[in-house]
């Protein structure tokens, strides 16, 4: 399934184990076109499927972009470079060994993520070095004459994240930087993962992308969200308000994942579809936000954190 949400940018919902509208890929049309996300390893056959139906042949896609290395965002990059020889694979310079040989990611994965791995997002092929192009901050990635995506270095969700700010759609492709926001639930909620989730930076990341005042914020979960303006405030306050109460939480000793829990949780009793709460619990659970907070705090704490 794909829509077109702006001028040259057909948005294709990836179907992560099946779900609709939970993760998206986006396909910049132009002269050298772009696929910005590839999702899972378990979503490959229906991008490839997608891609072809918009007339995307093996030899036509000249760029695969990961807004980061985790696996529901870059797990099909593997495959989908081996189905477009041509296409260059663009990531942040934090993520480019790990596409290349994957090992250590996806052990790492296979802790956190246990069954689900293989059942819901699978593993990760590895890529031909040769093929990947680092990117720096600020660099382009071209299009077409007129067209080009660049680069904005986005940390605080993961250290190796990035964005794309669309010359022509004005279109910011935000990857998590901004936070998860599934249509069916209509909560903006932030996604604050281990290992290496910084509040700082993250922060920091969101005013980069407001001060580049962005038409519209396209999100990886999921698709282009209401005013981009406004969102970037309210994701700022969501991320403030999650590490207010896990720290208090920390600095109390109570466990943090109840404490954002009775915070931020849904309750048992909403009126909530509850595939849809099962959806938004795998890709933006409180106990994998709670973990990834912990961790930032502990290594705040530990004289660890970043230096300004």
């Amino acid at each position: 399934m794909s829509e077109r949400i702006a001028p040259g940018v057909v948005q294709i919902d990836t179907l992560l184990g099946g779900w609709e509208r939970v993760t998206a890929g986006f396909l910049i049309e132009g002269d050298a076109p772009v696929l910005v996300e590839t999702g899972s390893q378990s979503s490959v056959a229906t991008l490839l499927a997608e891609l072809s139906s918009l007339g995307v042949g093996a030899t036509d896609l000249a760029g695969i972009v990961v807004t980061h290395i985790h696996l529901d965002h870059a797990g099909g990059v593997g495959d989908v470079a081996r189905a477009f020889p041509n296409a260059t694979v663009y990531v942040h310079e934090r993520g480019a060994r790990h596409l290349a040989d994957p090992t250590k990611l996806v052990n790492s994965a296979a802790m956190v993520y246990g069954d689900l791995l293989d059942s819901l997002y699978g593993r990760l092929d590895p890529t031909d070095p040769s093929r990947i192009h680092v990117l720096d901050d600020g660099e382009e990635v071209r299009v077409s004459a007129t067209r080009s995506l660049t680069t904005v270095d986005s940390p605080g969700h993961a250290k190796h994240h990035l964005a794309l700010h669309d010359s022509e759609s004005g279109l910011i492709f935000a990857g998590d930087a901004v936070g998860v926001r599934l249509p069916d639930v209509g909560i903006l909620r932030p996604a604050t993962p281990p290992p290496d989730f910084d509040l700082e930076q993250a922060i920091a990341s969101l005013h980069k992308f407001a001060e580049r005042s962005p038409s519209g914020i396209a999100l990886a979960h999921y698709g282009l969200v209401p005013d981009p303006a406004e969102i970037l405030v309210e994701a700022e306050d969501t991320l403030r308000s999650w590490a207010e109460v896990a720290e208090k939480a920390w600095q109390e000793d109570r466990d943090i994942t109840e404490a954002l829990e009775t915070a931020f949780g849904i309750p048992e009793d909403a009126d909530m579809d509850p595939v849809a709460r099962e959806r938004l619990e795998t890709l933006s659970g409180v106990h994998s936000n709670a973990q990834g907070l912990a961790r930032w705090l502990n290594t705040r704490a530990n004289g660890h954190g970043h230096v300004h």
